[in-house]
């Protein structure tokens, strides 16, 4: 195991030993452990990723795309020397915050939590892990949430600032919703525990294994959206659009991208062995090339971070002690998948429909859940509520529940207290 220091294995409530004599586990080890029992990651399976997680039985939801994930930053980290545990461990919390429907149900409770601080699924990922699971107490009686290690702590805090230090958003996010909701890493009544996490830190600097984990997450969507597009035949690569992908990728990802750099990035990836010479027909061998293509992708990009970064320095690397380093033909090439999906996926007429739904109806259920007071919260909100001291905090608390429901939860949550208010119907 590489070398973490105490400080890196403090976990926030000091924990006593284990009753039961248990098999020997690293702190590391503990943390993924918990994660992967929390609640909140089991609700990822029923939260969209692109498309709904009910659309079809081939689609990413945000837990097999948490998995995947995983996998790519636990075999960059072991590559470059960081702790594999610890990596995937920020891996498989990383999209714990998101609320129903994604990054288009974020905006909406962004909007619906302006007057109490905001919301973003990052802040949010924090806020679950350190308060919000149910698993330890501090000696002042309240939940610490999962309590993990400070080096894990920090490797899922992929914004570490709060929203008055956030930059105003542009673009837009993996799954095509506009960037409207500004980035940060924590809400100001959890300042407390950031603050302990980031201690001797400077600045707004990630920790390399939230670097890697960052990484991970954008090879894993730029490749994977594009193989999901294949299967619904959406995407046909071997006959694209080229001007239009480009277009896309300038409008979305790359505004100032040379005319030559999309050209020769493409060209790049055509001269992967697995690039398909001939159009997706469903059949098996189609399906084994379809995935070779997507292994032989995550592996050129993750090869070429390992190769770049090594040139840069030497030894494991380990939290604040050095950065990761990504090829710019590699950010050129990953923006270039993400352009094809999003010409061809995310542009869709009735994705783009259905997403506007989907905000009128968490809206809606905002507005319900507020009127309805903690009769309609579940037991650990309620308890919540009751302990919250202004209009501003109890508005987070709704904002906490409505963010643990899944999609499908969302939805019979709207249609249960639409029916309860007076002028329903």
């Amino acid at each position: 195991m590489p070398e973490y220091d105490d400080a890196a294995r403090e976990r926030w409530v000091s924990e006593p030993p284990k009753r039961v004599p248990a098999p020997e586990r690293t702190p590391f080890e503990r943390d993924r452990a918990r994660v992967v029992h929390a609640a909140a990651s089991r609700r990822l399976a029923a939260k969209t990723q692109v498309v709904g997680p009910l659309s079809d039985d081939f689609v990413r939801n945000r837990l097999t795309h948490s998995l995947e994930v995983a996998q790519v930053a636990r075999d960059l980290a072991r590559a470059l020397g960081s702790e594999p545990d610890l990596v995937e461990t920020a891996a498989l919390a990383h999209d714990l915050g998101h609320p129903p429907f994604g990054h288009n149900g974020e905006r909406v409770l962004a909007e619906a939590a302006a007057a109490c601080g905001g919301f973003e699924g990052n802040a949010q990922t924090l806020r679950l892990l350190t308060r919000l699971e149910a698993k330890t107490f501090g000696p002042d009686g309240r939940s610490a949430g999962l309590n993990l290690t400070r080096a894990t702590l920090d490797a899922c805090t992929k914004y570490p600032w709060t929203i008055a230090e956030a930059e105003m958003p542009t673009g837009v996010h993996a799954d095509g919703s506009p960037r409207l909701v500004r980035k940060f890493g924590v809400y100001d009544d959890d300042r407390p525990v950031f603050d302990w996490v980031r201690d001797g830190v400077p600045g707004r600097r990630q920790c390399v294994e939230a670097q890697v984990m960052d990484l991970a997450d954008d090879i894993a969507y730029s490749v994977h959206d594009v193989e999901d597009g294949v299967v619904a035949r959406r995407i046909d690569l071997t006959s694209l659009d080229v001007e239009a992908v480009q277009a896309a990728v300038r409008g979305w990802y790359l505004p100032d991208v040379d005319q030559s750099a999309l050209d020769e990035a493409l060209a790049r990836m055509r001269t992967v062995a697995s690039w398909p010479a001939t159009p997706y027909d469903a059949s098996r061998r189609a399906l084994a090339s379809l995935k070779n293509l997507t292994s032989d992708l995550i592996g050129r990009f993750c090869a070429a971070a390992r190769a770049a970064t090594f040139a840069s320095y030497d030894g494991p690397l380990l939290r604040h002690a050095a950065d990761l380093v990504v090829p710019q033909e590699s950010l050129v090439e990953m923006a270039v998948l993400k352009g094809i999906a999003a010409h061809y996926v995310m542009q869709a007429d009735d994705r783009v429909r259905a997403m506007a739904a989907q905000r009128e109806l968490l809206a809606e259920l905002v507005d319900a859940v507020v009127a309805a007071g903690p009769a309609a919260l579940e037991r650990p909100f309620a308890d919540d509520w009751a302990d919250a001291f202004d209009d501003a905090a109890r508005r987070r608390v709704v904002v906490d529940q409505i963010a643990s429901l899944t999609d499908a939860s969302a939805v019979a949550w709207h249609a249960r207290l639409s029916t309860r208010r007076p002028n329903a119907g």
